[in-house]
Parts: structure tokens; sequence; C-alpha cells
């Protein structure tokens, strides 16, 4: 299975891998063992949490791996003092030598937890670096953010992703439908998505089109055909209807506009009422065709406010609705009510303050965009060299690294709930239900506890030997799973505001293991 996008191939990098590579091959150290780690040190959104994606596109390079003639070419022209060897073996390159381990795609994830361990030649190592964080860092700020939607209206009402026209460029639309579909939402505007991943599309019709007529007589057909086959003049029986409630100083060009829609979509019709005056006119002329539908076995879907006080419009067309649908077809009550217009996270926990009949939310800009964080900040850094474990120094404590090969586990409570990440060394005997383990701070000796797990789950599975050993999984299965997780994350950890830190620990054979080497590598500073 070929990348999704033609550009992510071994040319979608950085320059320093490539002269980084060279080095290590004119050193003759290139085919040497590495251990590299991919992992972030903050959760994304001021909150306690993220999701991991992109696992699928990153299998997808490494199965398509290699240089072609024109990439050496344009190699050999900005490195033109390297050796020919160089670029001999560069042709040759390949995954097959990599053993990768990663978490599950859509696993909750946490701080230092490795979201990926890439095992092999080290200069193959070193040229995955980029592309790999590039398919992971926007993926899963996307997911994470997608969910973080989720959470804010909870998972009763609907969700549609509206952003493609506001994306950063087609690449950055088209992934965040896909990963606003796995992290929650319930469909995309976007056809491309849709096609690609069998994320379900959604949509209506713009101002533009209810713009375009100007009234009844811009109708040149007047009939509908029945759910039943029988066909009707159903421009009269709107007409009828708009007389028998009494909406006769709507908009006709707009009442034009939703009839011939509902023509065109009997079965799927969802009307865009704030072109004029939402509850003056948009909002009755709906009625009068919705109920028109009704009357010939069809069941319209609802409407859509894109302006305005949508809380106050909401709860004016539901009680239209409701009185209309009481006299008429209870039916009518059960319509949906959509809005988008600009919605971020804190118009959605405004508007759960003021009270709404929204049913469905659609998000476009804020949640494309990431707007209230631009980036994951994941990094990949080398924890092993040639079988001896290797630490990355800072004066900021966030910033070194946890050196080795590690596993992780996740160790949970009676009632179904993580209390804890563990990592451990590579090759330590793993943690065990029932069975009492001390869990450090990774940098800080005061912090401790003893837990005693109900269960333990793995985090990491090989998913690269060599090939590909990890299954394909269809867009919507990893959807149901992040859902779950959500559903089973304790609630502090995941709410927006003022969440409860997630303990992320290592054994104690680790932990001992990191400060001997840190202070090895780290030498004693002399005062004078």
């Amino acid at each position: 299975m070929k990348p999704t996008n033609q550009l992510v191939n071994p040319m979608l990098t950085d320059f320093y891998q490539i002269t980084m590579a060279y080095a290590y091959w004119k050193a003759r150290v290139h085919e040497e063992e590495a251990v590299f780690e991919l992992f972030f040190r903050k959760n994304p959104f001021g909150g306690e949490f993220a999701i991991y994606a992109g696992l699928e596109e990153k299998l997808r390079l490494l199965e398509h791996f290699h240089f072609t003639e024109e990439h050496i070419a344009y190699l050999k022209e900005k490195i033109p003092h390297a050796e020919k060897g160089f670029f001999d073996w560069l042709k040759s390159v390949d995954c097959s030598g990599m053993k990768i381990y990663a978490m599950k795609e859509g696993t909750v994830a946490f701080p230092r937890v490795p979201l990926m361990r890439v095992q092999g030649p080290i200069a193959i190592g070193q040229m995955l670096e980029t592309s790999v964080l590039t398919l992971t860092n926007y993926p899963s700020l996307m997911t994470t953010n997608s969910a973080k939607y989720r959470l804010a209206v909870g998972f009763e009402k609907g969700l549609i992703e509206f952003g493609l026209r506001r994306a950063q460029g087609p690449d950055g639309g088209v992934s965040a439908s896909r990963y606003s579909y796995m992290g929650g939402f319930d469909g995309t505007s976007n056809v491309l998505a849709g096609y690609l991943f069998d994320v379900p599309i959604r949509g209506t019709h713009a101002h533009s089109y209810v713009q375009s007529f100007t009234g009844i007589e811009d109708l040149k057909d007047h009939t509908l055909e029945a759910a039943d086959g029988e066909k009707h003049d159903f421009v009269n029986m709107v007409l009828e209807t708009r007389n028998q409630l009494g909406f006769n100083n709507t908009n006709e060009g707009e009442l034009a506009a939703f009839i011939t829609y509902a023509q065109a979509f009997p079965q799927g019709f969802l009307a865009l009422v704030d072109t004029y005056d939402t509850l003056k006119s948009g909002v009755p002329n709906f009625i009068c065709v919705a109920l028109s539908l009704l009357r010939i076995g069809y069941k319209p879907i609802g409407v859509r406010l894109d302006s305005g006080d949508l809380s106050y419009l909401s709860r004016g067309a539901r009680r239209m609705f409701d009185a209309i649908g009481n006299k008429t077809d209870p039916n009518l009550s059960k319509c949906t009510i959509l809005v988008s217009n600009e919605i971020n996270r804190a118009v959605l926990t405004s508007l759960g303050l003021q009270g709404h009949e929204i049913d469905t939310f659609g998000i476009g800009t804020h949640l494309v965009t990431c707007d209230d964080q631009p980036a994951m900040g994941c990094v990949y850094k080398l924890v092993e060299a040639r079988g001896i474990p290797r630490i990355k120094l800072s004066q900021e404590l966030n910033k070194m690294t946890i050196p080795g090969k590690k596993e992780a586990y996740r160790l949970f409570s009676a009632d179904g709930h993580s209390l804890i990440d563990l990592m451990i060394k590579a090759g330590d005997k793993p943690p065990e239900p029932g069975m009492r383990v001390l869990c450090h701070h990774p940098f800080d000796p005061i912090k401790r506890v003893y837990v005693t797990p109900a269960s333990v789950v793995p985090l990491h599975h090989c998913v690269w030997d060599g090939k590909r050993i990890y299954p394909e999984i269809v867009l919507k299965e990893l959807r149901d799973y992040v859902l779950n997780q959500l559903k089973s994350t304790r609630e502090d950890h995941l709410r927006d505001i003022n969440p409860t830190p997630y303990k992320v620990s290592v054994s104690e054979q680790l932990y001992n293991y990191v400060y001997h080497l840190w202070t090895e590598e780290s030498p004693v500073r002399e005062l004078k």
C-alpha cells in the first residue's frame, strides 16, 4: 500500500538527515545498530492527554522507502563532493533491516512514553526522523483536538468537520478530515476524504443557492414523486401549507430555493435558514416545505444556522417545530438543528451554559487549524547506539531523555480505569496483575508510589520486522477504539479546565539506571 500522499517518500526530510547519513557512511558506522524513540514532552491544548495517530501512513512510508534515480541525481548536485559509493549505497537503501515497535494507532498517550521505537542501521534510522515526525505530529494533534471537541459536546451530539476551505493546503485539509473522524467526529464535508478513507460525507447548500432564486415564478417543475411513486404538485402543496400556517410574509426567493432543494433531495432535505431572517422567514419556509414532504412520505432532516445568536435561534426554531408539529405532524419536532459559524471549544462551553436546542455542530476553522496550539511537539531521539544506552542531558530537566530501549505498560485499577503508565528496560520482567510494583517519577526522587494493578496492558507492539506485520485497520474501527478509550478514561484526566495530571513513571531498575548514567555523563564541576 502506497502512502496516501505522493509527496511522502524518503525525500520528505530535512537536508541534515541526508548529510548525517553521508557522515555515518563516511565513518563506516552507517550499518551499526541504533535505537531511536519518538515521543512528546508536553500534552497539547493545555490538557493532560493526547491521542497517537499516523501509524498507518508511517507503515506505508516504510513499505515504499527507496530513493529513485531522480532523487539520487538531485542529491548528487547538492552534495557534489560526496563519494560515488555513498550514492550507490543510497540506491540500495530500504527498511528491510529495521524493527519498529509502536502504540496501537488511536491509543490515548501521555508525555515521555514512546509512541514509537525504531531499531536498525543508524543511518537509515536517522533518515526516517523527519518523515515519521511529520506523519505523527499533525495527525496526533488533529485527533487530540477532535477528541476534545467530542468531549466538549458529549457523546450524544453530532459533530461534522467543515474545515477544508480553511485548512493549510490540500493535504492539511484531507488529513484534518481523516483524523477528525478518527478523533470522534461523525462526518466531513470533504468529498475526497470520503473517497479515500470512507469517512461519511455531509452537505447542504450555501447562501448563494438561496440568493439565486427570486420567487415561485423561477420554478420550472412543480412536481415531486412521492415515496410510494405517485407524482404530486409539490409547489401547490407547499403554498397551501404556507397559507394554512399564515406564513405569507416570508421571502419567496428563499421558499423557491427550499422547494427546489427538496425536489432534488427529498430524502435528505436540510436547509440553510439564515440568508434573510432566520425566525421570520427561514424557519417558516423550511416548515412549509418539510410538512409537504412529510405528507408524501419523506422525512426532512432539519435546518442549519450559520450566523447570529445560536442559542437564541436554536431555541426559537425548536419552539416553532414543536408548536406546529403538535398541531400537524409530530415528525416535525424530530427535525435536526445544525449550527456552524466559527465555533470553537469556548463557544461550545458558552452555548452549554446558555442552554440551546442544537443537535449537531459543524466545526471548521478552529478545528482544522488547531489555532490554540499549532504544533504537537513530538521529538525523535537516539537512546541507544551499538548496544550502549545513550542519554541527552540538558539544563532544562524536561529536555533530558530516558536512555535505552524501553517497554511501556498501562496499569489499571479494579474499576477499569488506568492508574499509571510504567516504563521498564526492554527485557526486564513486566508488571503483573495483583503484584505490587514501585513506580518512580523519571526525574524527581521524591515522587514515587506503589501500585498493585488489577490488570496490565502492554502499550508497545511490534509493527514492523523487516516488513509490515501490523494489520491494516479501517478508520471506523480506529474511531470506535478512540471513543471507547475516552469513555473509559477518568473524567478528571480528560476535562478541559484544570485536568488532573496523569502519572507517567519508570520502574525502580530503570530509575536507578537513569541516575547512574546521568552521573557518568555529567562531569562534576569545580567552583573557583
